[in-house]
């Protein structure tokens, strides 16, 4: 099944508004986008301002919202998280 970005993006927005990325230093994990970049396994890029403040747990929170909305259920999904500068 493929997710159109858009939508996966809504999904991931009202996840991050629902709980708060982590914070290190003072510096708070921004999520700029999410895409799903293979069918088999199903696998998102996610795209992050820093990659070290990507928490093992909270790529697991998202994996779940996502396997809720969309019913991956039983499927093994893959995250990818990518650097990507603010001014790129």
């Amino acid at each position: 099944m493929r997710v159109a970005t858009g939508v996966l993006n809504e999904i991931v927005s009202e996840a991050v508004a629902l709980q708060q990325p982590p914070t290190d230093k003072g510096k708070r994990l921004k999520i700029f986008y999410t895409t799903q970049v293979a069918v088999k396994p199903p696998t998102f890029v996610i795209f992050v301002n820093e990659k070290y403040l990507m928490h093992f747990s909270y790529v697991r929170y998202l994996e779940n919202r996502i396997r809720d909305a969309f019913g991956f259920e039983g499927t093994s999904l893959k995250f990818i998280i990518r650097e990507r500068k603010e001014n790129e």
